[in-house]
């Protein structure tokens, strides 16, 4: 039987290079985004299926749940992003409802609408976190809080489930470079988002953290991966990044 997989935010970074990884795992993928364009190019490559899809969206949600079917094996809660690093008394707080919709309250949508056809599936759940979630840093009290809800989301669900046949797993990544990540965060400034980086010779890209989802996914299903920290080398802590001159 062909395993099944959702992977949400798959038009981009670190979604769209878990779909691709999972395809070849032999997973059949359902590419789930905004940008119907991109995930169909990225459906059509890998042999899996694109839903239109806006986390924050009910009706998108249910339409995901009606595409996918009964069983499930895999569900990559993926979407999500940050917006901005200004300190809290000049920041935007719709930005951070923003971030809370997507990160947290789409987060969790798409879990409950699934959950059933995950547990049918005996399948694995997968939330990507951040770094952010260990400890708060300047500019980051929206983004350090919406990722410490969403993994203390996936710390109480796998709570909850304990006893039924569906792992419930966390990936936490470090520092990823990728095409969006800090260009969206930034508002586009691209001198911006590439200063995040200046120095670091090898940032994670987004197929260092896919191929750890990858491996997460493919586990005996007795095998929990509670939570997985994956940085690059020259990151010792989010405070701590070794950078050339």
């Amino acid at each position: 039987m062909t395993k099944i997989a959702v992977v949400t935010g798959a038009s981009s970074g670190i979604g769209a290079a878990s779909a691709r990884a999972l395809a070849r795992e032999g997973f059949r993928v359902f590419c789930a985004a905004r940008r119907v364009e991109r995930i169909e190019t990225l459906a059509k490559d890998i042999g899996g299926v694109a839903v239109p899809c806006d986390v924050t969206n009910p009706g998108d949600v249910a339409h995901l749940t009606e595409v996918v079917g009964p069983r499930l094996d895999l569900l990559l809660n993926n979407a999500g992003g940050a917006l901005g690093q200004e300190p809290l008394a000049s920041d935007r707080l719709d930005r951070w409802q923003t971030m809370y919709g997507t990160n947290v309250l789409g987060t969790a949508r798409v879990t409950q609408a699934l959950l059933p056809a995950l547990v049918a599936g005996e399948g694995c759940v997968i939330f990507v976190t951040s770094t952010a979630a260990d400890a708060a840093y300047e500019g980051g009290g929206g983004y350090c809080g919406v990722k410490a809800a969403e993994r203390s989301m996936a710390g109480s669900l796998r709570l909850e489930l304990c006893g039924q046949p569906v792992r419930v797993c966390e990936i936490s990544p470090g520092m990823v470079r990728t095409d969006e990540f800090s260009l969206v965060r930034f508002g586009g400034d691209q001198a911006k988002a590439d200063a995040v980086y200046a120095g670091v010779a090898e940032p994670l890209s987004a197929e260092d953290v896919a191929e750890a989802i990858r491996w997460i996914a493919t586990q005996p299903a007795h095998v929990n991966i509670d939570r997985l920290v994956i940085r690059p080398r020259a990151q010792a802590a989010n405070h701590k990044v070794f950078r050339t001159a």
